[in-house]
């Protein structure tokens, strides 16, 4: 393990030349200090946990202190927002460090989001609020907790500043850790502003990067966006077997690896309603759960159009028409492993769309309910009230999906075992998110965002000795939201 002194950094993203970034070093913070820190996360980068009680770590990555060897940029790019075109985005507010190799060889970009203004900020402040970097930590981690490719949260740094939102609010930083920040929207900027050869430079850039066993390959451009498109598929299936929704899938919020990216207005499923929107500006719900794969689709399109002079219009066509397929694909297998089942037939897809029209008709938990399903019928105990108002109605599709059961090689403590390893027992719950809020905006008490972010890494288990520790009721952090945090909106102010 090493300090943060020693992070050996490297930046291969500045080899591409000034055309796609600014070089800008982190602007100065007044009186800094450490809001939470993620010891997994630390570990992606060989970064001694111990590093988080240091001042230098504090001073180093809240831009007060030099980093050795990294070479801080703002990364240009563009993308659709809300199927519109704006090409006037690209880091308004955030700085590529660089990267650090840990032990095993693997990769790792370090990023800043909230270091200041940049010459693409717009005239906004360049700076990110307390309140969106505690959301985005804890999402981050929860997500990795629940096996969905995302980027990483290393640290939230408080800043002693008033920003101004639609109120005065306090500032901070967010250490972020990723594969890779190279979006879709990248390409879109070289794309729409009439550089082809940057589009070209970049693409071989990333596939150098991200995808170096095809660098050979005499067709590597295709097999990059055949690549890209297979892990956007799967990690779409992933949220929404998770019940995860983005919120906000601009282009510019899609990331080639596949990787979970730009947290802000999120939110994990409750009671189940399909076109349900976290985001409260989106109010033609282009972004809800219910739409996430098309989005999915529509943006990979975009991606598509911006490689058509190096590809060729009809290999990705042919690409894009593999994408539904593959989702579903993806989909099926992870529904599948939910519900305890492996025999993927006519009778498996009747069974989960009964159980879809159950859980939307009644609104019931949707996290709970699998949860529920993993103890039936050994204990057939309505989980809540709203499981026992669905009852009649609930017994019709339990004898359906039971006849799946007896069909596989499984006894009932074994389906548990799968079922409850793979359907977590806590999630990010609305009402979870605002009590470390509340917490640490008014009492700067970051105690609650701890407590979550340990839950979180290992959703699945009860984990009783987090709760024996904080001396805390354990089911209060399992049980359905209430009533007030339903299907809450948050905004994209951050």
């Amino acid at each position: 393990m090493r300090d943060s002194k020693n992070l050996n950094f490297s930046n291969r993203f500045i080899e591409l030349g000034p055309e796609f970034y600014q070089a800008k070093t982190p602007d100065p913070v007044t009186d800094p200090y450490l809001v939470d820190f993620s010891p997994s996360t630390a570990k992606l980068i060989d970064l001694a946990p111990e590093e988080n009680s240091t001042q230098g770590f504090i001073g180093r990555f809240s831009g007060n202190m030099p980093l050795e060897g990294a070479q801080p940029l703002a990364m240009a790019y563009s993308g659709h927002q809300f199927g519109s075109y704006n090409p006037r985005l690209g880091d308004g507010r955030g700085l590529l460090l660089g990267e650090v190799k840990n032990k095993k060889q693997e990769i790792w970009d370090i990023h800043l989001k909230g270091a200041g203004p940049t010459r693409f900020a717009r005239g906004f402040d360049g700076r990110a609020t307390l309140q969106s970097s505690i959301r985005e930590h804890l999402a981050s981690e929860a997500l990795n907790g629940l096996g969905v490719p995302t980027t990483r949260s290393l640290a939230i740094i408080g800043i002693r500043e008033l920003i101004y939102r639609q109120k005065p609010e306090m500032a901070a930083i967010l250490v972020r850790v990723a594969d890779s920040h190279i979006r879709f929207g990248s390409f879109e900027f070289f794309h729409y502003t009439g550089q082809p050869k940057n589009v070209q430079r970049l693409l071989e850039f990333s596939i150098q990067c991200h995808y170096p066993e095809i660098a050979e390959e005499s067709d590597r451009y295709r097999i990059f966006f055949q690549r890209t498109l297979q892990r956007t598929a799967k990690m779409i299936a992933k949220w929404q077997a998770v019940g995860f929704i983005h919120g906000v899938m601009n282009t510019d919020n899609m990331c080639i690896t596949g990787t979970t990216f730009d947290y802000g207005p999120y939110g994990f499923m409750d009671r189940f309603v399909a076109n349900h929107t976290p985001n409260h500006s989106d109010t033609q719900r282009r972004y809800a759960y219910s739409q996430q794969s098309e989005i999915g689709f529509w943006n990979l399109n975009k991606l598509a159009e911006t490689l058509v002079s190096l590809v060729g219009a009809e290999p990705l066509q042919e690409e894009m028409r593999q994408y539904q397929t593959l989702f579903n694909r993806f989909y099926r297998e992870e529904m599948a492993k939910k519900m305890g089942l492996a025999i993927l037939d006519s009778e498996f897809t009747q069974c989960v769309q009964g159980m879809f029209q159950l859980l939307q008709e009644h609104q019931l938990d949707y996290s709970n309910f699998f949860r529920f399903l993993a103890d039936y019928p050994g204990n057939p105990q309505m989980a809540n009230g709203a499981i026992n108002n669905a009852k009649d109605e609930l017994n019709s599709w339990l004898s359906q999906y039971l006849k799946l059961t007896q069909r596989e090689d499984l006894n009932h403590e074994e389906r548990k075992t799968q079922m409850d390893a793979i359907n977590p027992k806590y999630i990010l719950r609305s009402h979870l998110v605002q009590n470390a809020l509340d917490k640490a905006l008014k009492e700067s008490d970051f105690s609650e965002i701890e407590r979550l972010r340990i839950l979180l890494e290992n959703p699945f288990q009860d984990q009783p000795e987090i709760f024996e520790h904080y001396g805390i009721d354990a089911d209060s952090y399992a049980q359905d939201t209430p009533d007030s945090f339903l299907c809450q909106q948050t905004s994209c102010s951050a």
